[in-house]
């Protein structure tokens, strides 16, 4: 397995900020059953070497920080969610009841093929609201996809398949989906009110391209109206 993401300045600032001398850090790592060398840690903070998993969480033990400081980014893949976390993937299988060998595959290949329990289990075990929980797992093509054909057909008939992909009550979506089901609808009459006044091109085009604009908004809209949105609704 790859290297983890990691700051060899950040890992210099933390150690700095609490006044350890890189013996102190070494001291500390074998305290916490991770005995390396001195130049291990002055060849992190250089980045000539970059730690190994288990090296990157105790180092974060060592130095009083969150994994994530060390990391210097903001997780997106499955992974660097894990990391931040301070999991390994054999303790974070065993948490979600997913085969080791089956977890390292979904990681390496970005391609999620957990059950709805083990779905259900990760986004607690990576503390993942839902509409982070789908990004993470690639089903936001999914997710954008059952919203469509729920605005565009028989919305009811999708009501369980996106209440098992966002984790929601069932009887949420189905508010979230009649409302966004009306909102569709009105595009459509809005554009057939204009064709039959023999409105200009440019009319029907504005409403074609707001229509356009609220499709690519979908998504966050239907994740706002279930109780999951981190801001305000698309307008």
């Amino acid at each position: 397995m790859s290297h983890p993401p990691f700051s060899p300045a950040q890992a210099r600032a933390a150690r700095l900020r609490i006044g350890l001398t890189p013996e102190q850090v070494t001291a500390a790592l074998a305290q916490l059953g991770v005995r390396r060398p001195v130049d291990a840690v002055t060849a992190w903070e250089s980045g000539a070497v970059a730690p190994s998993e288990g090296e990157l969480f105790a180092l974060a033990d060592a130095l009083w920080c969150p994994v994530p400081t060390l990391m210097a980014l903001r997780p997106r893949s499955l992974r660097e969610h894990r990391l931040a976390r301070g999991l390994s993937a054999e303790r974070l299988a065993l948490r979600i009841g997913m085969p080791v060998p089956d977890y390292v595959r979904t990681e390496a290949d970005h391609r999620w093929s957990g059950t709805d329990v083990q779905t259900v289990l990760l986004a607690d075990a990576l503390g993942l609201e839902p509409d982070e929980l789908v990004r993470v797992i690639g089903r936001a093509g999914e997710l954008d996809g059952l919203l469509r054909q729920a605005v565009e057909g028989r919305w009811k008939q999708h009501t369980a398949s996106l209440a098992r992909l966002v984790d929601a009550p069932e009887r949420g979506v189905a508010r979230a989906l009649r409302t966004l089901h009306q909102e569709y609808a009105r595009f459509g009459e809005r554009y057939r009110g204009h064709l039959v006044a023999r409105s200009d091109d440019a009319r029907l085009k504005e409403i074609a391209t707001e229509r356009a604009g609220w499709l690519r908004a979908l998504p966050d809209r239907f994740l706002h109206l279930v109780g999951h949105g981190t801001g305000p609704p698309p307008s």
